[in-house]
């Protein structure tokens, strides 16, 4: 699904949202909360000050208002991966186009990213263009459900945008609802076949997933994979949120989560990079004031279905026979939201949100950015993010503190889930991301 009940509530709370997650049953991590290895630290880089993306004020807007305080802006976002040295460059993403994949999607949504561009100063994109391959989507009610995509799909789409301004982006709306187990896949597929097979863009960014034990058999979830095995042939980057219940997922009633790790797909596809989540400890320009640590809800684990792949042979000691998720890791956490501007119909407004499903369209601009370096469509990352890692690239910065236990509101583990450490580990990958090092370095192979 594209949140867990928990991130609907955080996002539909508003600029209050990372408060009230706390009352749902399992807190987010705060600074410090989540153990990890004792002693250490990332290496994660303040942006020069003379390269630093600039800062200006959020406007207020007639209709719009101001955005809430409670969340990191763009120019947060951008310095704190260090984009600055690539923007005075002119690698913005121009020439490429990102692919936002989401239910329902939002019927507000080219008014709300003009507004959110508005309000922080950042120039439209080339194009948006809304796209419904799998049939006409239905007239917008007030619904949960759809309020919770009409979020998601604004988030994906502002997000994404403001980490490749100059990226073109389609939107590919689907017409029913992706839950748990099949449920939305079949859409989905006939959507991701619509665009690969018209060559629409260069990256794909999927804010949704099912725990792998709600499909009816391992049979039932292969049968999905064309779409990724066209990627692959016609290299275009896919990618996935790793999820937002920890080392759980929800099961297929959606009303609980499994009492053992479990994994998310499309996140555990080997043909997939999965995103998972970091918290970020920035000051008002952006500035890292502490390392980055691994969000305590984010998804990762080993696959139940999909043995490791071969790029992932060198972590073998980590994801023993298994594929192991996430690949890497962007801002995630409810106690360092983005602001999203929504105005659909029953909601609108500000709000702040959080979650894998913000840290997939912040990667989506990353390899776009990437691609726009490279001059050509970069397909399937995660090869070239092992070979970063095994040589210590200064592109990665590590993730070492932090794990995605499950807990009670008291802190006691529920679910044991996986700890930060030292190189790649089940929660935050091969770690995060450095811009200005990264993209040159992903660009040309590692």
């Amino acid at each position: 699904m594209n949140t867990t009940t928990r991130a609907r509530a955080r996002r539909a709370a508003g600029a209050a949202g990372a408060a009230a997650a706390l009352s749902l049953g399992l807190a987010c991590s705060a600074a410090g909360s989540a153990p990890g290895t004792a002693g250490t630290a990332s290496t994660a880089p303040a942006s020069p000050p003379a390269q630093s993306v600039a800062t200006p004020t959020p406007t207020p807007l007639p209709g719009v208002g101001t955005p809430p305080p409670t969340g990191l802006t763009p120019t947060q976002i951008a310095n704190a991966y260090n984009l600055g040295p690539l923007r005075q460059r002119g690698i913005d993403g121009a020439g490429q186009t990102i692919v936002i994949v989401d239910s329902f999607g939002s019927p507000s949504i080219a008014k709300d990213l003009t507004d959110f561009d508005a309000a922080f100063g950042l120039p439209a994109p080339p194009s948006l263009k809304v796209i419904q391959p799998a049939g006409p989507v239905p007239a917008y009610t007030d619904t949960t459900t759809r309020s919770g995509w009409a979020s998601e799909t604004d988030m994906d789409v502002e997000w994404a945008h403001v980490i490749a301004p100059a990226a073109a982006i389609v939107l590919a709306e689907t017409p029913t609802a992706e839950t748990e187990g099949i449920a939305g896949f079949p859409q989905i597929d006939t959507a991701l076949d619509f665009v690969l097979s018209h060559h629409l863009g260069q990256v794909i960014s999927q804010s949704f997933g099912a725990t792998e034990e709600t499909f009816s058999s391992a049979a039932q979830l292969q049968s999905l994979r064309g779409p990724y095995e066209l990627a692959q042939r016609d290299h275009v980057t896919v990618l996935a949120a790793s999820g937002d219940n920890g080392a759980s997922g929800e099961t297929l009633d959606e009303k609980s989560v499994y009492p053992t790790p479990v994994v998310e797909w499309p996140a555990s596809d080997p043909l997939v990079t999965a995103v998972g989540g970091t918290e970020l400890k920035l000051s008002p320009a952006g500035q890292r004031v502490a390392p980055d640590i691994a969000w305590n809800e984010g998804g990762g684990g080993p696959s139940h279905v999909f043995p490791r792949p071969a790029y992932q042979n060198g972590v073998a000691s980590v994801t023993g026979r298994h594929r192991g998720i996430p690949d890497i890791s962007m801002d995630a956490s409810c106690s360092s939201p983005v602001p999203v501007f929504g105005s659909y119909l029953g909601g609108g407004g500000w709000q702040t949100s959080c979650g894998t499903s913000l840290a997939t369209p912040l990667m989506a601009g990353i390899v776009a950015l990437a691609d726009q370096v490279a001059g050509h469509p970069l397909g399937l990352i995660n090869p070239v993010l092992y070979k970063m890692l095994a040589s210590h690239s200064p592109g990665l910065t590590d993730v070492v503190s932090g794990d995605n236990s499950l807990r009670a509101d008291d802190g006691s583990p529920t679910i044991s889930g996986f700890s930060a450490r030292r190189g790649f580990d089940l929660v935050s990958g091969v770690g995060t991301v450095n811009g200005a090092q990264f993209v040159p370095e992903l660009a040309r192979g590692g």
